[in-house]
């Protein structure tokens, strides 16, 4: 029999083409999915990271920073090679015809240095410094060039050369100031006496036990008085950071997991249907084998060498695919401004899990049509077998599996989404879906046939197409599977990604309501704030002006100016939609105190009911109309920004020195979130684009699955076809038949995908966002348009050979086949 297995792969390969490219594209599919989790976390390191990509182990402080005997306490370590304590300041310099603002920080030694030297050299004198190249070009600073720095107080300042440039920080925490490293004398020249260290990074001997190593250094610098200290790999920090983000939970890593589940699922459900029908089709002649004398076991065997060796090719060339086109996104990614942190990395699992479950999913889906083919005697497989329907023991048993799986499965995915438990949610979705195939014989041919009347104008071939979807359930809804399982995967992460971009800007916004912000000497400037308005980039500007004093709410910067805004302003201006102020409340920022705000104004004292804000970026405000009268004597007003949401945090940077121009201020108090906006946001393009790339493997596999499908529908009907042309059916017209059913079906299957990828992916979206943001089903509904378009052109494709084929046939030589 491996003679005859052999024999089939050589004589009929063009058979094994079709389902060669499923599984090729499958096994892509899921390799390129497990490779998205460690790409993105080697693109995290690169970004929220790349201050500590060097480094073996963390050390952050749990609240107090760490004291030089902590610090000692740690680098003594007999584990520790190197170590790097690093000091932080904030300075203001003047420079680019404004006083700017930066974050200063101590050199550290080579082997730990995560700034990359882009030109000149790094400090070697006391009072050199490197700065970053955005800052230097948007400030005409070139290596030769000199700061002076200022510090906290009077006399805290330094006289520094600029030796050099360095790549700018990826680091959304550190990319909205100037980034400067110097030497510990600059340090000591700005900051106070005794300032302590706000981390410590640590370089560990060749062959330490990194687990061992951190228990013993936490150990060491809780002995030198630190309390809890936090002692971390690099990948555990950017985890517990990215952790942090995502309100204490690694949301990414759940995302991450759950795309790579759905990628195992369909690739099963792909591959299970494309080569089931490929085997189905031979029943009858491994029927005929077994008559000839071949057992059981034997055609069992010769099917599953086939599949071996078809699943076995076609996993190798679908991992290499994967990783040529994860290499082309991230190089792709590499390119567009501010995504330059996108990384490859192709760890083993993706290698080992794409082959193995190339392989055996091949063998696995032979193995069920074979083991059918030989259950039953051979003369009774060589005569034509019902189709499932619900008047056979088949159809029924079917039916009952498929809505019981239906139920169970709807039931568990709404409980997950509620609960916010994505492992139920995953696993209520997949029983499901699976439902809903196998129920698909029993709906799919007749949704397909109430479509069909939509065909009656196009005459004859229109109205023979409908009836072949109802004739023949099995072939019909064999085809409908595959493009409907594409569909449905395409749909819903279109749906999910939509949602979750939705959910993330939701939650950006409330967090970071106003993109830039100015205070301004000028109680009321009108025309200031027309020009900012003009400015590009600029979609709105709002004039706020004070008008009381808090006297019994803390807030937690212990600001108590209350500012008033007008409600078609702060709906202009505000990015959280639901932020509109009301009047009779007064709101606070994030950690105030509530209950009732007494405020002092011009014209007496005003209680208002306090409202506290989830974030901590905008002073205390109201409603103009809540506070009549005129603004407080001798006290700044503030302008409050809203940017274009295509704006990069090149054009944040030139738009804080055009509005510092406008308004007479130094650049550095133009503050907001407009950069770190840009800069979460351009993180979360990079993991959409990687999703968006491997949602193309998905259509294509559908697509391959309509085509090898319907091809082998019609060389089914090869007597019928001759039948109808020898009973008067035009070459055209035949064409036009089998176009005419490849459209129906493949237009049913993507309304019917796109329905469930929309469910899905809502509530998929809510299962894994639900904790952290209010999840608002967004339907992109331009791109299922597209898909459902792509879909009819491509059933409408799929069916041209297939039917140039058959019509190129004689209606004498199509009778004569067998």
């Amino acid at each position: 029999m491996l003679r005859v297995a052999l024999s089939q792969l050589t004589t009929h390969y063009r058979r094994f083409v079709a389902i060669g490219l499923a599984v090729l594209l499958s096994v892509m599919f899921l390799a390129a999915t497990l490779m998205v989790g460690a790409s993105t976390n080697a693109s995290l390191g690169a970004s929220i990271g790349e201050a500590y990509r060097h480094a073996d182990l963390v050390a952050t402080p749990k609240s107090e920073p760490f004291t030089q005997a902590a610090v000692d306490a740690a680098a003594s370590s007999p584990a520790v090679q190197e170590s790097y304590a690093e000091r932080s300041t904030y300075v203001t310099f003047q420079a680019g015809g404004g006083e700017q603002y930066g974050r200063l920080r101590n050199a550290a030694p080579a082997s730990l240095e995560g700034a990359v030297l882009s030109s000149g050299s790094m400090p070697s004198k006391p009072f050199d410094a490197v700065i970053d190249v955005k800052t230097a070009q948007h400030l005409g600073l070139a290596p030769g060039s000199t700061l002076e720095l200022h510090g906290s107080g009077p006399v805290k300042n330094a006289k520094v050369i600029i030796t050099g440039l360095v790549q700018s920080s990826n680091d959304p925490f550190s990319a909205s100031a100037a980034q400067l490293i110097a030497g510990s004398a600059v340090l000591n020249a700005v900051q106070d006496s005794g300032a302590s260290f706000t981390g410590l990074q640590l370089l560990l001997k060749p062959g330490q036990d990194v687990a061992a190593a951190k228990d013993y250094i936490a150990r060491r610098m809780e002995a030198a008085g630190v309390e809890r200290p936090v002692v971390e790999t690099a990948q555990e920090k950017v985890t517990s950071t990215v952790a942090m983000l995502s309100a204490g939970q690694d949301q990414l890593t759940i995302v991450l997991l759950a795309f790579a589940g759905v990628a195992i699922l369909v690739s099963t459900l792909v591959v299970a249907n494309t080569f089931s029908v490929l085997v189905a089709q031979r029943t009858r002649e491994l029927a005929l084998l077994r008559c000839l004398g071949a057992g059981r076991g034997q055609i069992r065997g010769s099917v599953l060498v086939e599949a071996l060796v078809v699943g076995f090719v076609s996993s190798v060339l679908g991992v290499g695919a994967a990783i040529g086109l994860m290499s082309g996104l991230v190089v792709w990614a590499r390119t567009q401004p501010e995504q330059s942190f996108a990384t490859l990395a192709v760890p083993p699992s993706a290698v080992i899990a794409g082959l193995a479950a190339g392989m055996l999913l091949t063998i696995v889906a032979a193995l069920v049509p074979a083991k059918a083919a030989t259950a039953v005697a051979p003369l009774a497989a060589l005569s034509p077998a019902d189709d499932a329907s619900v008047r056979n023991r088949r159809g029924k048993v079917r039916l009952a599996l498929g809505v019981a799986a239906l139920l169970g499965g709807t039931a568990l995915l709404v409980f997950g989404s509620i609960k916010v438990s994505l492992p139920v949610a995953l696993l209520g979705g997949a029983m499901s879906f699976i439902g809903i195939l196998l129920c698909s014989t029993l709906f799919i041919p007749t949704v397909v046939a109430w479509a069909g009347r939509l065909a009656a104008p196009a005459g004859v071939p229109g109205r023979l197409a409908a009836v072949n979807a109802t004739r023949n359930p099995a072939r019909t809804s064999a085809t409908a599977a595959a493009l409907l399982i594409g569909v449905t995967l395409v749909s819903l992460m279109m749906t999910g990604a939509s949602t979750a971009r939705q959910a993330f800007n939701s939650t950006l916004a409330e967090t970071y309501p106003v993109d830039l912000a100015a205070r301004t000497g000028s109680v009321d400037n009108t025309d200031a704030v027309k020009r900012i308005a003009a400015l590009d980039g600029v979609d709105a500007a709002a004039f706020l002006r004070p008008v009381g004093e808090l006297t019994n709410s803390a807030t937690p910067d212990g600001g108590t100016t209350v500012y008033a805004i007008s409600g078609g302003d702060a709906s202009a201006v505000l990015r959280d939609a639901k932020l509109r102020p009301a009047p009779g409340t007064v709101y606070l920022p994030e950690d105030s105190t509530p209950g009732t705000a007494d405020i002092t104004t011009p014209a007496g004292p005003v209680s208002l009911e306090a409202t506290v804000l989830k974030t901590r970026h905008v002073p205390p405000f109201v409603e103009q109309s809540a506070i009549p009268g005129g603004a407080l004597p001798d006290t700044e007003g503030m302008v409050w920004v809203k940017v274009a949401d295509t704006v990069t945090g090149d054009r944040v940077q030139a738009l804080q020195k055009e509005i510092a121009s406008i308004l007479g201020i130094p650049e550095r108090t133009v503050s907001g979130s407009a950069i770190e906006r840009a800069t979460f946001n351009s993180i979360i393009d990079v993991l959409l684009l990687v999703v968006t790339g491997l949602l193309g493997i998905a259509v294509v596999i559908a697509l391959i699955g309509v085509a090898n499908t319907l091809s082998l529908s019609v060389l089914e009907r090869t007597r019928e076809n001759s039948l109808l042309r020898a009973l008067g059916l035009t070459r055209g017209q035949l064409r036009g038949m089998l176009a005419i059913e490849a459209v129906l079906v493949a237009g049913v299957a993507a309304v019917l995908g796109a329905g469930l990828g929309v469910v899905y992916g809502w509530l998929g979206a809510q299962a894994t966002l639900g904790g952290m943001a209010d999840v608002v089903p967004s339907v992109p509904w331009l791109q299922l348009s597209a898909v459902f378009g792509v879909a009819v052109v491509a059933g409408l494709l799929a069916s041209v050979v297939p039917a140039r084929r058959a019509a190129r046939l004689s209606p004498v030589a199509g009778l004569a086949t067998a």
